[in-house]
């Protein structure tokens, strides 16, 4: 994995004493509140309905076990003893002291952390496949470009006030494991007709009040022209973007009103006068990071067998566990979802206990998932019971990987002052009510978010729920078809909305129409794109 250089270092180093003097100054009254609100924000501390909320950055979901138990003692230092990973494969603490945000920014730069563009109007965190470095079905590993964006993305200059936030996503495989198409930028590195490898381009989707899938704007992009063909991008938006109007700010609004052909073309002039300009990283700098990214010392001549007597553990390696490039290998998801637990939630604890695990039996090496669990990558079989049973004995051995119980949820109004509607008690409810059918219900992707800005991703679950406010009270919709893979498609609005109680019911129901009308082995998404709306609408509202 990447380790800072010392550019890296100093410029964190820097960052952390800055905002110590700003924090400082704040206290002491020489900042206002409207003053200070852009500063720290720059430092991913947001003011929350109860305590100021601190996001940290983990860059393409990956972690060292240092890091992770950093994070596990700063949920302890500072916080109420756990930290909530979220969607973009970060870390968020809810219950932070202003005095003591420098100091737990100083406590991450020692391990090579930093909270710097998580929030505001900038490039944020680039997301990537959690399996990266280990899927079998990759053409290279994506985290050395999702890297070279890191570098070349913080503090841009030109991007720092962009006309609303912005986020980007690199896979390398056909299945697309980071949702990318619904990211403002989406890149697959893929293959030309003569095998070299190139980037394709796809630009203008999101979530949110008006979601879209991004187009494929460019094919394939030759890798030297990578981070060129980026900067096109952006220039294009920030020349256009709207800034007299956050709701139609972002880059899929300005994509949709120039139409794709419009766009792509400006794109296309921008990046040809780029190109003359020679902006392109060094070749040398992408082989240093690549070089960072080398396969772990793989062991050879280990058995593929696994001793399945336990069906506890047959279970979960059915369902947690998935195929390795390396024979004798295999890549394990921690479900952070138990049965009634919250989404996303760690303990200091579990955060400690996963950093030792991973050194002891993956290389010292955790990714965070989109969906908001951990995976370590690198496992061998013949120690896979023995690691399953330490996960299990701490709570962390669920056996739900993409099955109902693996709920993706955001804070909702438990903490978020943007929300409309708890997102926390209906996930539990949920994971609860449909526990005992979740292995016979199979696949199916659920997503919750509190308002309408879709942290939760509701608009790509299979079954999503979006909580609004209706004349002060708490309103839940019911969406069904959305997808974020390689076939992404949106949820659609069932009808009438539900509330608490009344949209656990609904999608109670939802499984038994699926149940009741699925042939062979279609998952829940199949069966709803072979039959229609129509059997779920009749059964949720007669």
């Amino acid at each position: 994995m990447y380790k800072y250089d010392t550019y890296d270092q100093a410029m964190v180093d820097a960052r952390v004493e800055e905002f110590r003097d700003q924090v400082r100054r704040r206290i002491d009254g020489h900042l206002s509140e409207d003053q200070f609100k852009p500063l720290r924000l720059m430092n991913g501390l947001y003011l929350q309905l109860h305590a100021y909320m601190l996001r940290v950055a983990v860059p393409y979901g990956t972690l060292s076990g240092a890091q992770m138990h950093a994070l596990g003692d700063i949920a302890d230092k500072y916080d109420r003893g756990y930290g909530h990973f979220t969607t973009r494969q970060n870390i968020q603490y809810n219950w932070i002291k202003l005095d003591e945000a420098p100091n737990i920014l100083a406590d991450l730069a020692k391990v090579e952390m930093h909270a710097i563009q998580t929030s505001g109007n900038c490039i944020r965190n680039t997301s990537s496949d959690q399996y990266a470095g280990a899927a079998a079905d990759e053409v290279t590993d994506p985290r050395p470009y999702a890297e070279l964006i890191r570098q070349w993305s913080t503090f841009h200059p030109e991007f720092c006030y962009l006309p609303r936030k912005f986020k980007i996503a690199v896979i390398a495989s056909e299945t697309d494991r980071a949702a990318m198409r619904l990211h403002d930028i989406g890149v697959q590195i893929v293959r030309g007709e003569g095998g070299e490898l190139g980037a394709a381009f796809y630009v203008g989707g999101g979530m949110g009040r008006t979601p879209m899938i991004g187009p494929l704007i460019k094919a394939f992009v030759p890798l030297d022209q990578f981070i060129t063909y980026a900067e096109a991008c952006l220039r294009v938006y920030n020349r256009h973007g709207r800034r007299d109007n956050k709701y139609k700010a972002r880059i899929k609004i300005l994509v949709h009103e120039l139409g794709k052909e419009e766009y792509t073309r400006q794109v296309e002039a921008e990046f040809a006068h780029l190109l003359s300009q020679n902006i392109e990283p060094p070749t040398a700098e992408l082989e240093r990071i690549k070089a960072q990214f080398a396969d772990p010392a793989f062991e050879t001549g280990l058995s593929e067998e696994l001793d399945r007597s336990d069906p506890d553990f047959a279970l979960w390696v059915d369902n947690n566990c998935v195929t390795h490039k390396a024979s004798g290998y295999i890549a394990v998801t921690i479900s952070l979802k138990p049965i009634g637990g919250i989404p996303g939630d760690a303990s200091a604890d579990q955060m400690r206990l996963m950093a030792a695990l991973a050194a002891q039996y993956s290389f010292d090496e955790l990714r965070v998932t989109h969906a908001q669990n951990i995976v370590l990558a690198h496992v061998r079989k013949d120690q896979l019971y023995a690691l399953w049973q330490a996960l299990d004995e701490a709570g962390l051995g669920t056996a739900n990987l993409d099955l109902v119980g693996d709920i993706i949820a955001c804070p909702g109004l438990d903490y978020c002052s943007l929300a409309n509607a708890r997102s926390i008690p209906v996930a539990q409810k949920i994971g609860q009510r449909l526990a005992a059918k979740e292995q016979q219900i199979g696949e199916l992707k659920l997503k919750i978010s509190g308002c309408i800005n879709a942290c939760g991703h509701h608009h790509a679950g299979h079954i999503g729920i979006l909580g609004v406010d209706r004349k002060g009270t708490e309103n839940y919709q019911l969406l069904l078809g959305g997808c974020e893979g390689a076939d992404t498609s949106l949820g659609q609005i069932t009808g009438p909305g539900f509330d608490e109680d009344g949209i656990v019911d609904a999608v109670e129901k939802a499984t038994e129409v699926y149940l009741s009308t699925r042939e062979g082995n279609e998952r829940f998404l199949d069966t709803y794109r072979r039959i229609g709306m129509a059997p779920f609408k009749e059964a949720l509202y007669g």
